[in-house]
């Protein structure tokens, strides 16, 4: 049995630390170093040989991305912080310019190790005819398809650009990625330097004819190719590509009139946001290098030099089905036997008993189908949606117009303030408008993080309220990769609960008596807290006491300082962390009953659960169970619209716990068990040991709330196929 199952393992033996202070800020991990540890652990996914070859790529495009995201919002936010001056610490004691000295260091270990990575992955790519190509490795039968390619697909939306007194340096937008060369005319020598901005909008990646396999040229490589096309008489004596980062952050007028108006033009304020970051090849000549440094105005701290190869994030454009066998097994989200046994009527089906959906296991369709069929049934007469993060052809957004178009009530809580979604989000409201449909933009102060939907059904001589309850996104695209948790009800309680929520954002009326719902920011940390204290309580009463909880971050001073006390008090906490984690565990006499792990595997895990003991220890019918859509961060706990959901239905109750959340606690194939010093610990299986994979158990495996008449007498114990 590994430390990683958290399930039946006992708990570690507590470490001392040396000049540990626990009234200190110590008692934190800095939160920025504990999110570069987390993508340490996806690019170690690239390197796992149980992965299949095209997802070790994946996980490296995917660290590579991450990476990038990090520098244009957290570490922009720290060089604004640090270049004003100021010097308020964070809670582990660390100022932003002290931070900044440790992100960089991590962060060059990690970008050095990624090149490591690549060019691992791209010999065993070799291997399996996989090539990737360079100018020397290519035939006449190459260069001439490659002369068709350029002039039919890349030629026409290149703009080569001089730099000189009469052409200045152009603008380049974050993640622009661009050549700067050093050319000479042919007649006379005379010196041109140049930019070749490429455009995002052209494949990074050229694929060539071939036999055997797939080849690949990178674009960079057939612009080198052709420079005598685009500057006619002059030849290549230098060259470099680099990239740009630039801060992305949005900053908004809190008194902006118009909310819409004044999002849009901070999006293009971030286009043109300072640079934090420039990547530029290593062997770039010294002029060139002057040139990028000076127009981009960045000085040798901002600049790292890629040997390799720029840009690693594109290598997602290399993983696509032609390489099926190089990547997972294809898998099929289940549809709900419930919703079966009534031909696919979700009201019919939910009005039986609450069911709970586990995305991507069951299929996220079941949720578009629930608002679709609503938009077309002529008994509901209101539609209330909260809208976070949609993808940019959203079937969720067209059943709302639908619903609009045909005389329906729908109220669309969109939220602008979703990071990077925010101009989908601008396009995605102003569709909804023209529909008929009312859009709400919530508080200007807090993000509304929350989601929920509720369809007002005229059924006899009353309505009746069916809500939906999520911890993930309504987005279609995103619930294919993303854990998630979709509670759909018609019980009273929670759909008046909803209704509350809804008054709240869009009236700003405070919601008072919530039944089964506590909402941030003005319950939830309190409430969290005090079950917390309750839990300690009955454990220096000498009843059980036991905290179970999955999230993607823990953060937040207040709920931490909770959990350290639960734990002196004899409280087992048992944590699953996917993401950030700030709080020290395992330290002896401090935190020596709380243990955490992060699981990174084949899905992102992305659903909030926390269930309590109450006196019977876990897992128990009479603990407490909850779904959340907030992770326990002082932004989602004090700054934004969010919900905790009290399940109270037996069934989903079961289900939350006593397998899902289970399962979270027994894998031990894909969990990283977090030590008292920071590091982490990866389960290895022992000569004659198997490792618990939650991923294929909830692929292989029915859940309990949708078995409808196939009756749930086949949901099986923790244990599946061997790995």
């Amino acid at each position: 049995m590994t430390i990683a199952d958290f399930l039946q393992a006992d708990f570690p033996a507590p470490q001392e630390l040396t000049d540990f202070d626990p009234e200190s800020p110590d008692r934190f991990f800095n939160r920025e170093l504990s999110w570069l540890a987390f993508n340490w652990r996806v690019l170690e996914e690239a390197q796992n040989p149980r992965v299949p070859l095209m997802e070790r790529v994946r996980f490296l495009s995917i660290s590579a991305n991450n990476l990038d995201e990090f520098y244009t919002v957290r570490v922009a936010g720290l060089r604004e912080l640090s270049h004003a001056g100021n010097t308020v610490p964070s809670s582990d004691g660390l100022t932003p310019a002290q931070q900044l000295v440790l992100i960089d260091a991590d962060a060059r270990a990690l970008i050095a190790q990624q090149d490591v990575v690549w060019e691992a992955l791209k010999t065993q790519m070799e291997g399996e005819g996989l090539t990737l190509l360079n100018a020397q490795t290519l035939t006449k039968a190459d260069l001439a398809h490659l002369d068709t390619y350029f002039i039919s697909n890349v030629f026409p939306v290149l703009s080569p650009l001089a730099i000189d007194p009469a052409h200045p340096f152009p603008f380049i937008p974050n993640a622009g990625f661009s050549l700067a060369l050093q050319l000479a005319r042919a007649k006379d020598g005379r010196s041109l330097q140049a930019l070749l901005p490429i455009p995002a909008q052209i494949p990074r990646f050229v694929s060539l004819p071939s036999d055997t396999g797939q080849r690949y040229l990178p674009m960079e490589e057939l612009l080198l190719l052709k420079i005598g096309t685009l500057f006619p008489g002059y030849e290549t004596k230098g060259h470099c590509a680099f990239r740009v980062l630039r801060d992305s952050d949005l900053e908004v007028e809190e008194e902006a009139e118009d909310l819409v108006r004044e999002f849009e033009t901070a999006l293009k304020r971030r286009r043109r946001g300072e640079v934090v970051r420039l990547k530029l090849s290593a062997e770039a000549p010294t002029n060139l290098r002057t040139l990028i440094m000076s127009a981009l105005e960045v000085g040798d701290t901002d600049v790292v030099e890629v040997a390799g190869m720029i840009g690693l994030a594109d290598l997602g454009e290399l993983v696509s089905e032609a390489h099926h066998d190089l990547l997972w097994p294809r898998f099929a989200p289940r549809v709900p036997e419930r919703v079966q046994d009534h031909d696919g009527d979700m009201f019919s089906a939910i009005s039986q008993k609450d069911m709970l959906l586990h995305h991507p296991y069951e299929t996220f369709d079941m949720v578009i189908r629930f608002l679709a069929q609503a938009a077309r049934d002529p008994n509901v007469v209101a539609i209330k949606q909260t809208l976070y993060r949609t993808s940019n052809e959203s079937p969720i957004v067209d059943a709302l117009c639908e619903a609009a178009e045909n005389g329906k009530s729908v109220t669309a809580l969109v939220e602008l303030k979703a990071r990077f979604d925010e101009a989908a989000n601008i396009r995605q409201s102003r569709k909804l408008e023209r529909s008929g449909a009312h859009v709400v933009y919530g508080f200007i102060n807090y993000k509304t993080h929350a989601k929920i939907s509720i369809v007002v059904r005229r059924e006899g001589d009353k309505l009746v309220t069916y809500t939906h309850y999520g911890t993930g996104n309504y987005h279609p695209i995103t619930a294919r990769i993303y854990t998630d948790l979709s509670l759909f009800t018609c019980e009273d309680a929670l759909g008046r609960d909803a209704t509350k929520v809804f008054n709240y954002i869009g009236g700003y009326a405070q919601p008072e008596s919530l039944e089964n719902l506590a909402i941030a920011p003005t319950s939830l940390k309190k409430n969290l807290i005090a079950m917390i204290e309750a839990e300690a309580d009955y454990a220096r009463a000498g009843k059980p006491a036991e905290i179970w909880a999955k999230l993607n971050a823990i953060v937040e001073s207040d709920v931490i300082d909770a959990l350290y006390k639960a734990s002196q008090a004899g409280v087992k906490i048992s944590l699953v962390v996917r993401g950030i984690c700030t709080l020290k565990p395992g330290i002896k006499g401090f935190s020596e009953n709380i243990r955490v792990k992060s699981i990174v595997g084949r899905f992102l895990e992305h659903s909030r659960i926390v269930c309590f003991g109450n006196g019977h220890g876990l897992p128990s019918k009479k603990a407490r169970v909850f779904m959340s859509s907030a992770d326990w961060m002082g932004r989602n706990l004090n700054r934004r619209v969010e919900t905790l959901v009290e399940i109270k239905n037996k069934t989903v109750h079961a289900q939350v716990m006593s397998q899902i959340m289970a399962a979270n606690l027994a894998d031990t194939a894909q969990s990283w068990v977090l030590s008292p010093d920071g590091s982490f610990q990866r389960a290895e299986p022992g000569a004659d040991q198997q490792l618990f994979n939650c991923h294929r158990f909830f692929m292989e495996n029915p859940s309990l709330s949708g078995r409808g008449s196939a009756g749930a007498g086949d949901v099986p114990e923790l244990t599946h196929t061997k790995d």
